[in-house]
């Protein structure tokens, strides 16, 4: 099956975002970043804006949350609709107690962790989450470039996941572009967030077509959406 895209609205225009929405509509998903000012140096868009994008979107919304305290906030986003829904290990308390609440919601639940952050503590807690994201920037801004040393963490991703014989995505975010997206595939990723390399294109569509292109070539397999 081929790579999955999630274009980051981050890029998009904050003040036609539903019309930014229905441009992205031939992605996967529509990447949600939700920024608190706190855990991140960014404050972006809360609950009611993203609950309001869900009802508007035309694909299914992946919200990434770079917040404080997502054990009591994140299940709110499951509620709201979004169909999958990331925290951040460092900022977690209870990590598999809040992925089975978001389970429990209906939505996928995704792990996220720093450039910085090892993957070691994390591999006995793959069966309890439905997707692994390797930040390969830092978190908090986009246009950032990609961090060539996050690769060896997403190869042992991909191994651990394999070994265990688990059916985990593993999601890549920050300087995914034309230039970085096979390196990433190839490595292991099989779902690529990009924010300014498809909303800075001339042509939003073709941008999002060259990328799922580029990256199946390397892409491991994904079993369902």
């Amino acid at each position: 099956m081929s790579a999955l895209i999630s274009p980051s609205i981050l890029s998009a225009d904050f003040a036609n975002l539903e019309r930014d929405l229905h441009r992205i509509a031939g992605a996967d998903w529509a990447h949600v970043d939700v920024m608190d000012n706190h855990f991140v140096p960014n404050l972006t868009i809360g609950l009611p804006v993203v609950e309001r994008i869900v009802q508007v979107s035309p694909i299914p919304v992946d919200v990434h949350l770079m917040i404080a305290d997502p054990d009591r906030w994140a299940p709110g986003f499951a509620e709201a609709g979004a169909q999958s829904v990331t925290f951040h290990a460092e900022a977690a308390a209870a990590p598999v107690r809040l992925a089975r609440a978001l389970r429990s919601h209906g939505a996928r639940a995704g792990l996220a962790l720093k450039p910085a952050t090892g993957l070691d503590g994390f591999v006995d807690l793959l069966g309890e989450i439905d997707m692994l994201l390797v930040m390969t920037v830092e978190p908090g801004f986009g246009g950032q470039s990609f961090i060539e040393g996050t690769l060896a963490k997403i190869r042992r991703a991909r191994r651990a996941i394999s070994d265990a014989d688990l059916d985990v995505w593993v999601q890549v975010d920050g300087g995914v572009s034309r230039e970085t997206i096979e390196r990433a595939a190839d490595a292991g990723a099989n779902v690529f967030v990009a924010g300014s390399a498809v909303f800075g294109a001339q042509d939003i569509p073709a941008e999002i077509s060259a990328l799922r292109d580029l990256a199946s070539r390397h892409v491991h397999p994904v079993q369902g959406r």
